[in-house]
């Protein structure tokens, strides 16, 4: 979702690419498919990594490529967003010294019981070029003793590739309820603990006779739900889906309800009502100028601020300056004057 833009805009220059896929990802419909519908073209490299612990994982990633990077020889290197993909990355890179970018550089939940906050911290530390996606984004870097030149404020990748197929997503609709909730959740903090698990998933069941709960189950969440012997047969639940399906949902949804950081963002700019089931964000300004309201773990106040939704109170928002689908073209811009 971030590399497509980025990728799109350096071939309309010129540039030379080598696209180099993990393999963290690996479900067919949290990876595959994003190839085909954001038109990008298939891996050069791809490394197999597959899941494990977080050690084993981000080891295998740092020897995986380590010889892909000293056979092309790269100018420049480009990550992306805060997973493991990311650090493992930005380590191999800086130890052989070619330069790093950082896209959706600077966010900060401020929260280090989460790994993508150290992936995040870790990388920023070692990167060279460092591509903000709003002004928040600066002020952590600078705090942290970031050079300034090395800090481009360019916008959101994201955004770029939700107004790319935005018309797709506004002709696919089927089957849904006129009014619903769609619901995500994948975090550790939230489905790893089978009481929070539980509560919030009861919490949903409350209400789903005054608004429909369509919920695509994350492979991780299925397992928890699984394990947890929690019954959520008064809930639509369905599999992941390809991004344009996915968008749609959100498009039509009354409510989203959600602790993922994409879609704090794609809320915002959608206009459409969020309630993240954290207790912080590293994306500020979806709080600050969008459609986000935290509500914690506090089950009543997930209740209290669907009622306001359902009641037609729900928060109202602006889009975030620089989110106006250019930020690829920014990036690129930035790369090829280097």
């Amino acid at each position: 979702m971030k590399a497509a833009p980025v990728m799109h805009a350096l071939r309309e220059r010129g540039a030379e690419q080598t696209l180099v896929h993990t393999g963290q990802h690996y479900d067919a419909n949290m990876s595959d498919v994003f190839f085909t519908q954001l038109a990008m073209p298939a891996p050069d490299v791809n490394l197999e990594v597959g899941s494990g612990t977080h050690a084993a994982q981000t080891a295998d990633i740092m020897a995986r490529l380590e010889p892909v990077v000293l056979e092309r020889k790269p100018d420049v290197v480009l990550v992306y967003g805060d997973v493991n993909s990311t650090a493992a990355a930005a380590l191999v890179c800086s130890k052989l010294l070619v330069r790093v970018g950082h896209v959706e550089a600077g966010l900060r939940s401020f929260d280090r019981t989460m790994p993508e906050e150290i992936n995040r911290l870790v990388t920023d530390q070692l990167a060279d070029l460092l591509f903000t996606p709003s002004e928040d984004g600066d002020a952590n870097l600078q705090r942290e003793g970031i050079a300034p030149e090395k800090i481009h404020r360019v916008g959101n990748v994201m955004i770029d590739s939700l107004i790319q197929l935005l018309p797709a997503a506004q002709q696919t609709r089927s089957g849904t309820p006129e009014r619903y909730a769609l619901v995500t959740l994948h975090r550790p903090s939230n489905v790893d603990d089978g009481d929070r698990l539980r509560n919030i998933l009861e919490t949903l069941l409350e209400i789903q006779n005054r608004l429909g709960v369509i919920f695509p189950v994350h492979p991780r969440t299925r397992q928890r739900i699984a394990e947890f012997g929690i019954d959520v047969s008064g809930l639509q639940i369905i599999g992941p889906l390809p991004y344009i399906e996915f968008l749609a949902l959100q498009l039509h949804a009354s409510v989203v309800i959600t602790d993922s950081g994409g879609i704090q963002e794609e809320t915002t700019y959608l206009r459409v009502p969020c309630l993240t089931l954290r207790s912080n964000t590293e994306r500020p300004v979806t709080v600050a100028l969008g459609t986000n309201v935290l509500v914690g773990s506090d089950s009543a106040r997930l209740k209290s601020e669907l009622f306001k939704v359902l009641a037609g109170n729900a928060k109202v928002g602006s889009i975030p300056p620089l989110w106006d689908g250019r930020a690829g073209e920014r990036i690129a811009e930035i790369l090829v004057n280097l």
